[in-house]
């Protein structure tokens, strides 16, 4: 393939992915968006590996770790579960990090590569910065990926003194930049750039570890802009225009995601790197802290029966409902409920569940109709007019607190705004607290009911009741 037919293919490439972009914008075209991406995707490899920087005996190795790749995405695309996606997602990102540092090394030590004066120092740069954005994404990502699946514990590790060993961590990366710009020679210029590298995986480690299980979601769409920026390195590094352009697209969506995601936290971005809140641990609130007050449990077919009887219902879908793996199970009450023409829709808050969009992916799987979800600005005003408001694994995005205390960790994050609708019912397995450890008075107010139990399960017995 000749370089310009290579030019050509890259600028419909990139066309294709801006266009899979604008169709992931609305849940109605995803599918579509997810094939030009596809299209686009393949376009790309193919005219990078025919292109006229690939020799013969090159592409064997490439086909080869392209099968490797390919075989392992499949089989993780096949056996892992919607409940894992966001720990998958954050695994990812950190092998577009771990890639960057890999290409950047490969760069500065590539004997083929012979600049002087000004291109050396630019080239020198974008290996220096596609290094450092690469590491902080890899080990960064790996940390989030261990809180996301359970295996490192939700509660922000503050250090004493942290923000002064940022900056000094900071301060040392400046200054062996300009040893590493200065080096005469590639063993001179070795020593510095390791020891930055090492620096930047601290950092990554040292930067999720101090943000809480509340803030995770911002994390997985911050984790996703920097892996967008890391590629955008490595394709300064090869000279591959392709790879800047898709790299500041994902870097680029990913950070205005991020920008959403704290502005319906009532958060700013800086607050949540300095370090988030929330605990892993979803303990009980303590008998002397709880609100006061008793809650009122209620059975499967007593909500069966509040269900049958309402003319309009709201269902809030929450981590619980991804982890009991329930959806398919409201879909079928849904379905019932409106072929008795009951109004249900379905209300989803930006930070639900353990990334963005998790919710909507779920109901999307379930084949739940898209006109009926709904973001929480598009229907919170309707909830004085809800005759039921079912509350489905979700506890932080309900919590009343972030509108009547003050004193609150939530203090000021939009909620829905459910315990305004005539009768509210929350499903949960036990009395814990949310994932950002914050007690919910919602439990203990008049209208509200709990229905304990596995979501799943009360869920088909309050579809068996339905049914009857």
């Amino acid at each position: 393939m000749s370089a310009s037919l290579a030019t050509v293919s890259y600028i419909g490439a990139t066309i294709l992915f801006i266009l899979s972009l604008g169709g992931l914008s609305n849940p109605e075209s995803s599918r579509r968006g997810n094939v030009y991406g596809i299209i686009g995707m393949t376009i790309a490899v193919l005219a990078t590996i025919l292109g006229p920087r690939v020799s013969g005996g090159g592409i064997a190795w490439i086909i080869m770790a392209m099968a490797i790749g390919g075989s392992v995405g499949l089989y993780a695309a096949r056996k892992v579960q919607m409940t894992q996606m966001p720990e998958l997602v954050a695994l990812m990102h950190s092998l577009v990090g771990l890639a960057a540092c890999t290409v950047g090394f490969a760069s500065y030590i590539d004997p083929s590569i012979e600049f002087t004066g000004a291109e050396k120092t630019i080239h020198e740069v974008e290996i220096y910065l596609g290094i450092l954005i690469g590491a902080v994404t890899f080990s960064g990502s790996v940390i989030a990926f261990g809180k996301l699946s359970g295996k490192i514990g939700g509660k922000p590790m503050l250090l004493p003194g942290r923000h002064w060993m940022n900056l000094v961590g900071l301060l040392l990366v400046i200054w062996l930049c300009r040893e590493f710009l200065h080096a005469e020679t590639i063993g001179g210029g070795a020593v510095p750039l390791v020891l930055m590298t090492f620096i930047a995986l601290l950092f990554g480690v040292h930067m999720v570890m101090a943000i809480g299980g509340a803030d995770m979601p911002v994390v997985v769409s911050m984790l996703n802009s920097y892996s967008g920026w890391a590629a955008a390195a490595t394709g300064f590094m090869l000279s591959n225009d392709l790879l800047i352009v898709t790299g500041a697209l994902v870097g680029s969506s990913g950070a205005i995601l991020s920008y959403i995601m704290c502005r319906a936290m009532n958060r700013n971005f800086i607050s949540v790197i300095a370090g988030g809140f929330g605990t892993g641990g979803g303990e009980a609130a303590k008998p002397g802290e709880q609100p006061a007050g008793e809650v009122t449990p209620i059975s499967a077919v007593e909500t069966a029966e509040l269900l049958l009887e309402a003319k309009n219902v709201i269902i809030v879908p929450g981590y619980g409902m991804a982890v009991a793996q329930a959806q398919h199970t409201v879909y079928e009450i849904t379905s019932h409920l409106r072929a008795k023409g009951i109004n249900v829709r379905f209300g989803i808050h930006p930070v639900a569940g353990r990334m963005p969009g998790h919710m909507n992916v779920l109901l999307a799987e379930a084949k739940v109709p898209y006109d009926i979800v709904m973001e929480m600005d598009e229907l919170n005003d309707d909830f004085p007019n809800t005759d039921v408001a079912i509350v489905i694994g979700a506890n932080d995005i309900v919590n009343p607190a972030a509108q009547e205390d003050p004193t609150s960790p939530i203090a000021g994050m939009p909620v829905l705004e459910v315990w305004k609708a005539k009768t509210s019912i929350v499903m949960k397995r036990s009395m814990a607290s949310g994932y950002a450890g914050v007690d919910n008075p919602l439990f203990y107010k008049e209208n509200n009911r709990m229905l304990f139990g596995d979501a799943k399960k009360m869920l088909e017995e309050v579809l068996v009741a339905i049914m009857a």
